[in-house]
């Protein structure tokens, strides 16, 4: 490995892990206009803008998502092969174009591609980015590491929605998306630039916010299997299965999230509300979880927030009103948990050497996950007009998923 030089690195006034891990935090927030979080404020709006139903606004919100996964896979390479630093700057710049876009939608063509731009430059590109940085500079503080990565998107998700509602009650929703864009290509985009660098180890430091020649400073052994070797292993589909279940589910009942909410007699405020609970214990999940799995086997956080995930979609479908606050807890715990496991397990198990890909394709699954979620449930609410059967139906995948993690193990060798 050539060694670099960087007078940023070098002159860090702390271990330049942190200031990565802190533009990681920043870059993660920014992934919001395209998460389902961020749209969900959204969707109302644009329903009655563009005179369209709810199942076929879903329909092209799947459609997307699934078409934006496909290119994660290349991304990941890319990743791996240009640095975190390149990366950065182009996937954040045409983020910031994509919500652009999306503030000038006037028929459902725009908004299937705009569906598409910001699936997979927000919520998958620029995700992979930040998580694939933070695992660069960290090994042994890892699940620390990604913990605290999603602690900054776990507040934002208590607390960004309300004042979303708010802006959009203000100035309109295509007002909003223009001033995201803005804050994306004003922050994100410079400050990854600045910040983001390639593996510790290329200038000559270690990783963990360790310096040398500090004791334990050297890092772990790692197995760095390739993306095939990786995807011959149980561990890999276990992981990614479990990541898959709760994106799907998750994404589902946050993008119909007001609709659902509205059944138990909950008013649009009342809605946002909820997202206060749900991105607080999302946050403590988040971060509880990254300090565990430093610690404990991963298969015992998967088997509770699969758990935690049937219960939030069996509590959605009793949902009495006062409840609602509870119920915003319980998914966002499931949310923070998984947060943490698919942001550092697949390092932890893989190595760093093909993160990128590794990770990228991982996330395509993901992404992909999301992308059937929201549909399901419309589907679901349209043949029995409300979401109770399709709610305990899907209960039953995450419980079966916890049974199958009791018996996940690390790969011991590259098969």
């Amino acid at each position: 490995m050539t060694t670099r030089t960087s007078r940023l690195v070098a002159r860090a006034p702390r271990s330049y892990a942190w200031w990565v891990l802190a533009t990681a935090m920043l870059t993660t927030v920014a992934t919001i206009p395209g998460q389902t979080v961020g749209v969900s404020v959204f969707l109302d709006y644009i329903l009655a803008d563009l005179g369209a139903s709810r199942s076929t606004v879903s329909l092209l919100y799947t459609v997307g998502t699934l078409l934006a996964s496909f290119a994660l896979p290349f991304v990941g390479r890319r990743i791996d092969r240009h640095g975190p630093r390149v990366a950065v700057g182009v996937i954040a710049g045409l983020f910031a174009l994509a919500c652009v876009w999306m503030a000038g939608v006037q028929s459902l063509w725009m908004l299937a591609v705009g569906f598409i731009l910001i699936r997979g430059l927000g919520q998958g590109s620029l995700s992979l980015v930040s998580l694939h940085v933070v695992n660069l500079w960290f090994v042994k503080r890892r699940g620390l590491a990604v913990g605290m990565t999603g602690l900054g998107m776990a507040i934002a998700t208590a607390v960004v929605p309300s004042l979303l509602e708010r802006l959009i009650d203000a100035l309109g929703w295509r007002a909003a998306y223009a001033i995201l864009a803005g804050i994306v290509a004003s922050v994100a985009l410079p400050l990854g630039v600045t910040f983001f660098r390639s593996a510790p180890e290329r200038y000559g430091v270690t990783p963990d916010g360790y310096r040398a020649p500090e004791r334990d400073a050297t890092p772990a052994r790692e197995a760095n299997l390739t993306l095939g070797q990786a995807r011959r292993t149980s561990a890999f589909w276990i992981v990614a299965g479990s990541g898959v279940t709760i994106a799907a589910l998750s994404t589902g009942q946050v993008f119909h999230h007001f609709d659902i909410v509205a059944q138990a007699g909950v008013d649009r405020l009342g809605a946002a509300a909820i997202f206060l609970p749900l991105g607080l214990a999302a946050a403590g999940a988040n971060l509880s979880s990254g300090v565990l799995l430093d610690r404990f086997p991963p298969r015992y956080l998967i088997m509770v927030m699969l758990t935690l995930q049937a219960a939030a979609l069996l509590f959605a479908a009793w949902l009495p009103a006062a409840w609602v606050l509870a119920y915003g807890a319980v998914l966002g715990a499931a949310q923070g948990m998984n947060g943490a496991v698919s942001g550092a397990v697949y390092a932890t198990y893989f190595g760093r050497a093909h993160i990128g890909a590794i990770k990228g394709f991982a996330t395509t699954l993901t992404v992909a996950g999301t992308a059937v979620g929201p549909w399901a449930f419309a589907l679901g609410r349209d043949a029995a007009g409300l979401y109770g059967p399709v709610l305990i139906g899907s209960a039953v995948i995450p419980l079966a998923l916890a049974i199958a993690a009791w018996w996940m193990r690390p790969p011991r060798r590259a098969p």
